[in-house]
């Protein structure tokens, strides 16, 4: 699962960054973005301990995103963060299918 672990790694810094900025900027009409802050934070949390497992995050993920569907009504920042996530949960299913 180095790819993975990589990625979230690499990206860390921005999407702690980006994640809290979404929270507070549309939080009070997408209050999924809370949930999803928790999941990625879950992510870093695995990945530093060098997990081997991210299936429950990123199941948790597509559902609270709706398979990472972007609102109309939002920001730049906020759809690189579901960018970036999908993204990750791209490489994981592919180092995953390995």
């Amino acid at each position: 699962m180095e790819k993975i672990q990589e990625f979230i790694t690499n990206n860390e810094e921005m999407l702690t960054l980006y994640t809290g900025a979404i929270t507070k900027v549309h939080g009070q009409n997408h209050p999924e973005v809370f949930e999803v802050r928790e999941v990625y934070e879950d992510l870093v949390s695995k990945a530093k301990h060098n997990a081997e497992d991210y299936q429950e995050e990123f199941d948790k993920l597509r559902q609270i995103t709706d398979n990472y569907h972007i609102p109309d009504d939002v920001c730049e920042t906020y759809t690189a963060v579901y960018q970036y996530l999908e993204e990750a949960d791209y490489i994981y299913s592919e180092e995953k299918s390995k």
